[in-house]
């Protein structure tokens, strides 16, 4: 792959259209990515958001429009893009005939990295898997095999990781563990774009959120910034009732890594 530095956004999006028959996907998108942020792509199932993350993978190839990864251009420069980014599904690609340790240092070593076992010792630790490492990952919980998963598509150090509805299906504890792990991509410098179809996971993981509608983005902006397209709240006071996530983590326990140590005991 070509080195460069690129300043500006990571990844820009210009028109794109995609149409499969007379389904019009994407019907002229247009958005841009900071680098080290998350970017969250919000829409309902349908919206298009799938077909335009295949389309920067380089999986896809738009009809028109152009988009740019790491300043690759996704159609004429396909091979750069790849080495830039990783993706990774709506369903975790992990072999649960492996440990967790032996997952990720197969993928090192496909990617003839060195000592692929202190790569795998050093993502277990940051993504909270040391103790469950040497398992299974038959006996993980849907959040640690999501974790896995996540930890996997660091190997090589991609400088953009694609996130396509990360927490589809799992259950709320889960989707807690996810969301912190995905916090930590940034906190380390990689750009995340997540594709998502929950509006509370946009709300706490996203910096930017543009939301996808019949193939095309009516909003992009922070969440103060979509707030602001409302009218100014009325103040009342009103007792406060605890939401039904709050009600959850107070039964089980509480805090992540009570939830954590309850996950490590199997899918439950």
């Amino acid at each position: 792959m070509t080195v460069r530095s690129i300043a500006g956004p990571v990844i820009r999006v210009q028109g794109l259209e995609k149409a499969y028959g007379k389904l019009e996907v994407l019907r002229g998108v247009d958005f841009e990515v900071a680098r080290g942020t998350i970017f969250a792509l919000l829409g309902s199932n349908g919206a298009g958001k799938t077909t335009t993350v295949r389309i920067l993978a380089t999986l896809l190839k738009a009809d028109a429009g152009t988009a740019t990864v790491h300043g690759f251009d996704v159609a004429e420069q396909p091979a750069d893009v790849r080495e830039s980014i990783s993706l990774t599904g709506q369903f975790a690609a992990v072999d649960e005939i492996l440990s967790g340790r032996e997952n990720l240092v197969l993928v090192a070593r496909l990617r003839h990295l060195k000592e692929p076992g202190a790569i795998a010792d050093d993502l277990l630790t940051r993504f909270s898997l040391t103790d469950a490492g040497l398992r299974k990952v038959s006996t993980y919980s849907g959040g640690m095999r999501r974790r896995l998963d996540i930890a996997m598509s660091l190997i090589g150090a991609p400088s953009v990781i694609f996130l396509d509805e990360p927490t589809a299906g799992l259950d709320p504890e889960a989707r807690i563990e996810v969301w912190h792990a995905v916090r930590e991509l940034a906190e380390y410098g990689t750009t995340v774009l997540l594709t998502t179809q929950y509006l509370d996971e946009a709300e706490q993981l996203a910096d930017r959120i543009a939301i996808l509608h019949q193939g095309r983005i009516i909003v992009n902006g922070t969440l103060t910034e979509l707030k602001q397209l409302f009218p100014p709240a009325k103040v009342e006071y009103v007792e406060k009732q605890p939401t039904l996530e709050e009600i959850f983590l107070a039964v089980i326990g509480g805090d992540r890594s009570e939830a954590t140590s309850t996950a490590t005991g199997g899918q439950g």
